[in-house]
């Protein structure tokens, strides 16, 4: 991937390909000024300000009429001379554009390559510029409220002022390198340790959002379970509010699992019918129900659906061990087939229940808040600032906190002050991946090359 040539005028279609009202084509670098005014005849496009006019290529042909918007060097998203062009959505109009432009000495730009700009112009931290991504991407409201977040500065706040504390505890043991003849008051040197020791708990504690900060991203994968014709089908149609799944009396209908992606309250679920779980001869039920066994390791969130008219069935003791009160709700159906007098009904193992009605829609409401709140409750920093880390930052995170444990066992057994600091700093450095204070070409290309071109 050739990236970024200090000199480079790059250029990219920035709004989604194919036939639309408006395409956005923008354009990023030191010739933007002067390609205003070539192809537009323009000596002042004032900042900022959109301006009408009519697209001449390098022949003198008109291409379209058009907005374009001038952002001069550093108030613009990459920090160079940036132009945007609004032209008409379509895709022969975008291509002869960007053609020409191509002809005039731009340079069609890499996936991401105007967001990298931006971050090597000190326009966003890396964990902001990863954050722009996460907008586009949010298919939920709490997703892009956390990218929101991030983008705002989120997380890199809180990993700057971890890196100034872990500075600060660096400089002091510095002293004990620097002036060895020095003795340090005893009392002094608690308050390092004990600053290391919040600072490896803080470290902790922002690592463990990146599962939450998964299912932001990914989605809510939850799966249906139950016997068969205990009503998962129903049910899974009734959530997306359409018949999804057909239903059927007959018992086993069910064989491969069946996704459909729906919103609850602020989160997306990834919502999986399942093939029933029962005794069964019938070779292609049991591969079905292995399957279901598969999806079942995978899985963030349990549905079980018990018939709320029958004994409660049996299920595998490789399923019950994935079953706890944190990651479960047990969903009595067919509530509406019980006698007046029926109020109460048997437990299962102590699970949060709730009582509903797939046919008639009773109790949906109340078992949508409830898989909302279990959500909720996989945020391990509710109280918190709101930050949910990716695999990414978590990996940096951890390597930070391992790093400071071992120094803190070094210092604890009184090593060499430089053996500490030497691990201070492994911290330091695993810290800087995640701002991008560290220098890491191929870190960069990788991550970048997920971006879609014109971001």
């Amino acid at each position: 991937m050739s990236f970024l040539h200090s000199a480079d005028t790059i250029v990219a279609q920035a709004t989604a390909h194919g036939s639309a009202a408006i395409s956005v084509i923008r354009i990023s670098g030191p010739l933007a000024p002067a390609l205003v005014q070539g192809i537009f005849g323009s000596k002042t496009a004032h900042p900022r300000r959109a301006h009408r006019g009519n697209y001449l290529d390098q022949g003198g042909t008109l291409v379209d009429d058009v907005l374009y918007t001038l952002f001069p060097q550093p108030h613009s998203y990459t920090g160079d001379h940036v132009v945007e062009i609004s032209c008409h959505g379509n895709p022969l109009i975008v291509q002869k554009i960007l053609q020409d432009l191509v002809h005039r000495g731009c340079r069609l730009a890499e996936p991401g390559e105007f967001t990298r700009v931006a971050f090597l112009n000190g326009q966003m931290d890396l964990s902001q510029a990863e954050a722009v991504i996460d907008v586009i991407r949010a298919q939920s409201d709490r997703a892009l409220a956390a990218a929101h977040h991030q983008l705002q500065g989120a997380l890199s706040s809180r990993v700057t002022k971890n890196i100034e504390t872990l500075l600060q505890v660096i400089a002091h043991l510095e002293a004990y390198i620097d002036f060895p003849e020095e003795d340090l008051p005893a009392e002094d040197e608690t308050g390092p340790v004990r600053t290391t020791r919040e600072l490896v708990k803080d470290l902790q504690r922002l690592a463990s959002t990146s599962r939450y900060g998964a299912l932001l991203r990914d989605g809510v994968k939850t799966i249906i379970l139950g016997a068969p014709n205990a009503g998962k089908s129903s049910l899974l149609n009734r959530l997306v509010g359409h018949d999804r799944v057909i239903v059927s009396d007959e018992p086993g209908t069910t064989r491969d699992a069946v996704e459909e992606r729906l919103s609850i309250g602020p989160y997306s679920i990834r919502l999986l019918d399942t093939a029933g779980i029962r005794s069964s001869d019938n070779k292609l039920e049991l591969l079905s129900i292995e399957k279901t066994m598969d999806q079942v390791e995978q899985a963030d969130l349990f549905l079980l659906i018990l018939d709320a008219t029958l004994p409660h069935p049996a299920l595998p003791g490789a399923l019950r061990d994935r079953l706890n009160a944190s990651n479960t709700l047990v969903v009595h159906n067919k509530v509406d087939l019980l006698p007046p007098t029926s109020t109460t009904l048997p437990t299962w193992h102590g699970l949060p229940e709730v009582r509903v009605s797939a046919l008639t829609g009773l109790g949906i409401e109340e078992l949508e808040n409830r898989l909302q709140a279990t959500i909720d409750a996989f945020n391990p920093l509710a109280c918190e600032e709101f930050v949910a880390v990716s695999a990414r930052h978590a990996e940096a995170l951890q390597e930070a906190a391992r790093a400071l444990e071992t120094a803190l066992a070094q210092w604890a057994r009184a090593e060499p002050a430089e053996l500490v600091a030497s691990h201070l700093r492994e911290a330091l450095h695993a810290l800087g991946q995640i701002t991008g204070q560290v220098d890491n070409e191929a870190m960069l290309d990788t991550l970048f090359s997920t971006f879609c071109i014109g971001k």
